[in-house]
């Protein structure tokens, strides 16, 4: 009789807030993780900071396929800045509490953040098809408003779309454990410690899985099918060259992104097994391909690279004044 009232207080205690506990297995030397994530972080921050400015400053660049990728330099900034401050206060300060409504801010910025790389990724392969397959037709197409309009269409559709995620987050009931094997609020993470039924989470979590990533893959991977096509239809070893060579770099980064994709997705399979594997790629996905971006497309486009080495030199002229 006893057992069952001490069962039936405990189910009906709602916890405050919730402790991450770092990587797990590897708790006494975690810290040593913060340096070079500080770096990937510092180097994201910069690097894309750097594209934007380089961006505004060159008049060549303003066209839409900068644009975008200026767009894309935002949403990796928010993509990093998402977890690492936290993580690295967690590293540095034991900064392990986070609030109930805190926790399921930064859920909701995570896939937020990570629907808008990919649809931008999707906006980039659109504009590669167009220039290459229908190049007469692409300045009345790919304009300013064309950027702009997707823009837009890419924020509705993942802000509206992920609002479930921490809403049916909030709804479940957390009674007794509040430690977060982790060192971010993912959903499945955060889920897994409540009492009561995540059935509708995990479903819901597949759902906009394959309508967001699942879309934009097929979208994305259909286009640049069509751009080989009609690339090896060249008679030109030149233009065949050159238009390979304007697409590389984002299909670089696509190839990236989507991989790691796949990588996190297995990872959670050997979650029980080997749980520090799906809790550091969860992490490295966040913030290497934001420093990797800008790196690939600093090495990779000729008129980016050009506006990045005047903009260093006017620095370095500034400084050494």
């Amino acid at each position: 009789m006893d057992i069952s009232i001490s069962i039936t207080n405990s189910s009906s205690f709602q916890i405050s807030h919730f402790i991450f506990m770092g990587f797990p297995g590897i708790h006494e030397w975690q810290h040593w993780l913060s340096l070079p994530l500080a770096l990937l972080y510092l180097l994201a921050l910069v690097a894309n900071l750097l594209i934007m400015i380089t961006i505004q400053q060159e008049s060549t660049l303003h066209e839409p396929m900068y644009h975008l990728l200026g767009i894309l330099a935002v949403v990796d900034m928010g993509l990093a800045t998402t977890i690492m401050p936290k993580i690295l206060a967690i590293f540095w300060f034991d900064a392990k509490i986070i609030s109930l409504p805190e926790c399921f801010a930064q859920m909701y910025a995570i896939h937020c953040f990570f629907g808008m790389e990919s649809g931008i990724f999707l906006c980039m392969a659109i504009d590669r098809y167009i220039a290459i397959c229908h190049p007469l037709r692409y300045p009345s197409i790919v304009t300013g408003s064309f950027v702009i309009k997707s823009t837009v269409l890419m924020l509705l559709r993942n802000g509206v779309l992920v609002i479930p995620v921490p809403v049916l987050a909030a709804q479940r009931h957390y009674c007794s454990n509040n430690k977060i094997n982790h060192c971010l609020c993912s959903n499945l993470g955060v889920i897994s410690l409540a009492c009561d039924d995540i059935t509708m989470n995990k479903f819901y979590q597949l759902i906009l899985a394959w309508i967001v990533i699942g879309f934009d893959v097929t979208l994305v991977f259909s286009s640049y099918g069509l751009i080989l096509r009609s690339v090896l239809r060249l008679n030109s070893v030149k233009a065949m060259a050159k238009a390979l060579s304007t697409c590389s770099s984002h299909l670089i980064l696509i190839l990236f992104f989507y991989t790691s994709v796949i990588v996190l997705s297995v990872s959670h399979l050997v979650e029980k097994s080997v749980p520090l594997v799906p809790v550091l790629f969860n992490v490295l996905h966040n913030v290497i391909p934001p420093a990797l971006n800008p790196m690939v497309y600093a090495l990779r486009t000729h008129e980016l690279r050009l506006g990045f080495q005047r903009l260093l030199g006017l620095i370095n002229h500034m400084s050494t004044k």
